[in-house]
């Protein structure tokens, strides 16, 4: 055979071969066009050392993402996902990115109900292999004055579910973020209340707690957070036996706030970090080195407390502290966004609602961090990247980072 044919059938061989890894979702494809592909597939972002996932759609809205690897090293992704926030048969839905692949499996829905409003999965895997999967469940069309919290369990790594229960039945009862397991029975779920109808209108009154169980779930006591008033969505670490500490989303769209506590029970009230809020979600996360990280919308709406409002979500940030959170000298933007008059959608039109939101991170098992959030309420996005990228990076957003010195 000439050197010619030669050359043209390994063409063909690798075209095959490059055909099938992708097909099997081992190998990472092309770099992402400048239009989304909501196709689960990994892809080089425009930033260098960052990947990039729009996970499928299913329904028009999308929102509040969160992550949990489990522990055959598959990670799974839900959300909430319908028409619109609190409308009638809002479900909770699931993307599996199986261990060793590029591809987020096809979107599934796991729970619905006509007439009432799911919002804000939470999920976690228990020491026995059990999956928990909880989430709030609200009359629609009501606001979450009578919010409730349910649960499934799956024993098959998420494949099947259980029917829902109720956990949580106190009117206003609210989750956004995992548990700490603390031993195999111990367990300290962060929880808040929203007796108003709004996240602006008399949300002064929301308030924090922890749930808090000894024998795997069975029975709960509750733990307050004093002081909490306007303070919600405790996002909660261990960083040591006697080293609990919390940061808070403020309504008041000022500041992230801490408590800390050395028991997980007893907290102190909390006090303003100099990290902002724009009155959303946020999350922390302990990475294997011991280092900490913390996704949130790097603005707010001010710098006093005093009524409850909001500030645009944008632009999402990661922050990287060495000192268990006393400091976070090294910042870098996800998601800027444009500029308002320049705030377009995918399709060239208006959009008056861009915002990059309720981030969720975690490590995965090659050491890679794996942080998702909503993109624009039309799908959830997902990217991975390294500790070191946050470093080389740097922030638009209101705080630029303390002295690494």
């Amino acid at each position: 055979m000439s050197s010619k044919a030669e050359r043209g059938m390994c063409f063909i061989c690798a075209l095959l071969v490059s055909v099938l890894l992708e097909a099997q979702g081992t190998s990472p494809i092309a770099a992402a066009s400048a239009v989304p592909q909501f196709d689960g597939a990994f892809r080089a972002s425009s930033t260098e050392g960052l990947e990039e996932a729009y996970l499928g759609k299913l329904f028009r809205s999308s929102h509040a993402a969160n992550l949990l690897r489990l522990a055959n090293g598959d990670l799974l992704c839900f959300w909430f996902s319908g028409t619109r926030e609190g409308e009638s048969n809002v479900a909770i839905v699931m993307s599996r990115l199986a261990k060793g692949s590029e591809q987020w499996s096809k979107t599934v829905e796991i729970d619905h109900q006509e007439g009432r409003s799911f919002q804000n999965p939470v999920a976690f895997q228990a020491p026995d292999g059990r999956v928990w999967l909880l989430h709030t469940s609200q009359p629609a069309g009501q606001g979450q004055m009578n919010a409730e919290v349910l649960y499934l369990t799956s024993e098959d790594a998420g494949k099947t579910w259980t029917p829902p229960r109720a956990l949580f039945t106190q009117p206003g009862s609210f989750i956004r973020h995992p548990p700490v397991l603390i031993s195999r029975k111990a367990w300290l779920l962060p929880i808040y209340y929203t007796p108003s109808h709004s996240i602006t209108d008399g949300a002064e009154s929301d308030h924090s707690a922890i749930k808090f169980t000894n024998d795997g779930g069975k029975s709960w006591k509750e733990c307050a957070v004093p002081q909490s008033n306007g303070l919600v969505q405790p996002t909660v670490l261990m960083l040591g036996k006697k080293h609990f500490f919390a940061f808070f989303r403020s309504r008041y769209a000022d500041f992230i706030y801490k408590s800390t506590s050395t028991n997980g029970c007893d907290w102190t009230a909390p006090t303003p970090t100099r990290l902002p809020n724009n009155n959303s979600s946020i999350q922390l996360a302990k990475l294997r080195d011991g280092s900490l990280v913390i996704a949130f919308n790097n603005s707010s709406a001010g710098l006093t407390r005093d009524k409850a409002r909001a500030s645009v979500r944008k632009p999402l940030s990661i922050a990287l502290s060495q000192d268990g959170g006393t400091t976070w000298p090294w910042f870098r933007d996800i998601e800027t966004g444009s500029p308002a008059e320049q705030a377009n959608d995918v399709k060239g039109n208006r959009n008056k609602h861009e915002e990059y939101s309720y981030p969720s991170l975690l490590q995965d098992a090659n050491g890679k961090i794996i942080l998702a959030y909503s993109y624009n309420r039309e799908a959830i996005k997902v990217v991975r990247f390294d500790e070191e990228w946050i470093k080389q990076g740097h922030t638009a957003g209101r705080f630029r980072g303390d002295d690494p010195s």
